[in-house]
């Protein structure tokens, strides 16, 4: 019986179970098979990144806050965060990693920066 490697179409020999000719034929198809899937993550984990490094750009002291429109001005993208905390007192912070924002009345976000007991 003939085998063809999927990837390289070549024909092998070896193992009834064998599908692929190679290691790196094996390597190569799965790879691209898995590529576009590793390009949705990135595009995501690099707006996440973006956001906190906007966050700690604006926010030096550990807690600041600053109007919205410049956050946005930056490119700040609300719809991506890590994490939601909710308080004791019930204000509910967005995480971006280690810093996190609450929008509040007025157009004003406050900034943080995670403290160890903000778990």
């Amino acid at each position: 019986m003939k085998r063809i490697c999927p990837e390289c179409k070549e024909e092998y020999t070896g193992r009834s179970d064998k599908r692929f000719c190679s290691a790196m034929c094996r390597s190569t198809f799965h790879n691209r098979a898995r590529a576009e899937e590793q390009v949705f993550q990135r595009t995501i984990n690099n707006i996440l990144r973006h956001n906190r490094n906007i966050l700690a750009e604006l926010n030096p002291d550990g807690k600041a806050s600053v109007r919205r429109d410049r956050l946005i001005d930056r490119g700040f993208k609300f719809r991506y965060f890590t994490n939601e905390y909710a308080s004791n007192t019930g204000n509910l912070y967005h995480f971006c990693y280690d810093y996190g924002y609450k929008v509040e009345e007025g157009d004003w976000v406050l900034i943080i920066k995670r403290q160890e007991y903000v778990e």
